[in-house]
């Protein structure tokens, strides 16, 4: 394809959302055993798909798949308004892998009636719907329609409020006939149990904690057990790619996962990940499994995620470059010595091209890895972080001038600042909080990794931000020739700091709190600093003919205080002060100032964007001769958001 001819934009849009295409730069250029590890790796990630609806919801696969048959049984023109009103319902339900906002995690008020949704299911034959052996469609309804209809049940996806029972008031499929108070309990007492465990395992991380007959215990997800059916042929795939590794301890760490999903064994995910962080050779890599655990209100159980990769090697050169100096930055960093790592070990980081997208990281997905998570594995063997290039290109070439800057940034001087340097800026901002941010600091000896609970993925974010904020204005930046010059750095401050006080807030409902960890930490950094600078005027929040901006009086000043809560962010997450961590996220992280919240979604209503982005993968073929050997895999990119929705839930029905 002639890449002046790709068109980032997949010309889908509804409710708040806009699908994007990403191009796979450099793909015709691997060898022939490349492309087949990425299509054996890319099948291996579409298969999980149905786990993350899964864990997201105990009725998000049923919703789906009853849904999914109204779609593609019914044209009722006698309600087209509520027909389209639930054809948009489904779309949004692909987006978020169910029924609740992938980033606000409120659940969606469906623009249909219950009448009609009831009357459409009767109108298809029974043995399209997904009905339970013995079910009726009206017990279909009786099911699901609470879910769906009654903003009283399973109203958030992730509930973290202060106060609240958060597991029992969480829809996460993690936990079932279990308190919040139980499940504390039980997980604290494997860690006491294993106190003196040089190499813990990350408790709770696969499986579901249920409650039966007043005992408690652990449905494991693993091949054989729950989720089997799809981790089978996660695992069918994995071993093909055995057959094509790029070298021998790639084989050797796709095999341990193997091993890993067969068992549920948590130490043989503790040996897959460092083998896995330990192979820095191969151009082909991929993260596959239950890792992050954002969507878990205690911050333990890992939502199953998929993404195959291939390095950019000439964009490597930036982030290898970063890693080099990796020690120097952990020495320089403003955090006390005792939080400091006397050696930092194994920070490899690589710019990519992402292949294929799947569970967790589809169709809306980070732009930036950093992994393992388990702390003493990156103290002790390092860690990998990736910058998603591919991705961030979509990005930014969808955005150009769509009006945004000229509505929201205070002045032209500033707006060419972000034009000369932006870009630049965002992906070594990237860099920064992926490869070092993540990977630096220590814990004290003793303290749990999971002693900060709920507010420890706002917490990690925000010391992982703070750490690129801080050393993007650094000399040592311009002298390794990463930034050209000691401005470059200011527009870096102004978008992001904009971001935390204002324009996030196009995400966010009338009257609702910001409740993503990503969200609280862009919000907590930015608050922090315009209170903590206000008697110097650092920054403040002007009005000008009616419209409210940001303005930065003195960025060296500010940086002094990104220094200041870096060192405090630090203090907390190596100390495991809890009520510190607290303080501090709902002092300045969640909160909304509901005037300005209006204000801002009235101007940004009228620049007629979609607040968020997410993408439609490229379709992967094998290419075969006359003979029927494989010869080439094809990269196709014409399939629509709605066509790889419905395929993936036929081609891939694994639950």
């Amino acid at each position: 394809m002639n890449p002046s001819s790709f068109c980032y934009r997949a010309g889908e849009r509804f409710a708040d959302i806009e699908m994007l295409r990403y191009r796979l730069d450099g793909f015709e250029n691997l060898t022939l055993r490349q492309k087949l590890l990425v299509y054996c790796l890319s099948e291996a990630t579409l298969w999980g798909r149905d786990v993350t609806f899964d864990q997201f919801g105990k009725y998000n696969l049923k919703i789906r798949k009853t849904l999914e048959a109204l779609y593609i049984y019914i044209k009722d023109t006698r309600a087209r308004d509520e027909y389209e009103a639930l054809t948009t319902y489904l779309k949004r339900v692909w987006f978020s892998n169910g029924i609740h906002h992938h980033y606000g995690s409120e659940k969606f008020s469906p623009d249909f009636s219950d009448a009609f949704l009831r009357k459409c299911l009767h109108e298809i034959p029974a043995d399209r719907l997904p009905l339970s052996p013995g079910q009726t469609v009206d017990d279909l309804c009786e099911e699901i329609f609470p879910a769906i209809f009654n903003p009283k049940v399973m109203a958030k996806r992730v509930n973290k409020a202060d106060g609240d029972d958060i597991v029992a008031t969480s829809a996460v499929n993690f936990y079932d006939g279990v308190s919040q108070a139980e499940a504390e309990a039980f997980y604290a007492e494997m860690k006491r149990l294993a106190t003196d465990d040089p190499e813990p395992v990350s408790y709770g991380l696969n499986s579901t904690l249920v409650k039966r007959g007043g005992k408690i215990w652990e449905d494991v997800w693993r091949v054989g057990g729950r989720y089997g059916k799809a981790l089978q042929q996660i695992v069918g795939w994995l071993e093909k790619a055995v057959g094509y590794a790029d070298n021998g301890q790639q084989a050797d760490y796709i095999r341990t996962l193997i091993d890993y999903y067969k068992t549920g064994d948590l130490r043989l995910f503790n040996r897959y990940c460092i083998e896995w962080v330990g192979e820095k050779q191969s151009r082909i890599d991929f993260v596959n499994g239950f890792i992050e655990v954002y969507e878990d209100p205690l911050g333990m159980k890992g939502s199953w995620e998929g993404i195959v990769e291939y390095k950019d090697l000439e964009a490597t050169r930036r982030t290898q470059l970063i890693s080099e100096n990796a020690q120097w930055f952990e020495d320089h960093s403003p955090v006390d010595s005792r939080f400091k790592k006397p050696v930092v070990k194994g920070v490899t980081a690589n710019v990519v091209c992402a292949a294929m997208l799947g569970g967790d990281e589809y169709p809306s997905t980070a732009i930036g890895i950093n992994l393992p998570n388990a702390d003493w594995i990156r103290a002790e063997h390092g860690s990998k972080s990736v910058t998603i290039g591919n991705l961030t290109d979509a990005y930014n070439k969808a955005a150009r001038g769509n009006g945004f800057r000229e509505e929201f940034v205070v002045d032209e001087a500033t707006i060419r600042l972000i034009n000369q340097y932006g870009d630049l800026c965002d992906d070594l901002h990237t860099d920064l909080h992926e490869c070092l941010g993540h990977g630096s600091g220590q814990l004290l000896p003793g303290v749990d990794p999971d002693a900060l609970k709920a507010y420890g993925n706002t917490i990690e974010e925000a010391r992982a931000d703070l750490f690129g904020l801080y050393y993007i204005a650094d000399e040592k930046l311009v002298q390794l020739g990463l930034t050209p010059d000691g401005e470059a750095y200011k527009s870096q401050y102004y978008t992001y700091m904009m971001n935390g006080l204002l324009t996030q807030l196009t995400r966010i409902k009338p009257g609702h709190q910001i409740e993503e960890a990503h969200m609280r930490n862009r919000s907590l950094i930015a608050h922090w600093c315009l209170e903590r600078g206000r008697e110097d005027n650092v920054m403040q929040l002007v009005e000008r003919q009616g419209k409210t901006f940001l303005l930065i009086n003195d960025y060296q000043q500010l940086r002094q205080l990104i220094a200041e809560l870096l060192a405090e962010v630090q203090r907390i997450k190596s100390e495991g002060d809890y009520e510190a961590a607290r303080q501090l996220v709902e002092r300045y992280a969640i909160r909304v100032d509901q005037r300005l919240h209006q204000e801002i979604l009235q101007r940004y209503e009228r620049l007629d964007l979609a607040p968020y982005k997410g993408f439609v993968n490229p379709r992967l073929s094998l290419v075969r001769n006359t003979d029927g050997q494989i010869v080439d895999v094809d990269v196709d990119y014409t399939e629509t958001y709605v066509e790889q929705m419905l395929r993936y839930s036929r081609d891939y029905a694994a639950l």
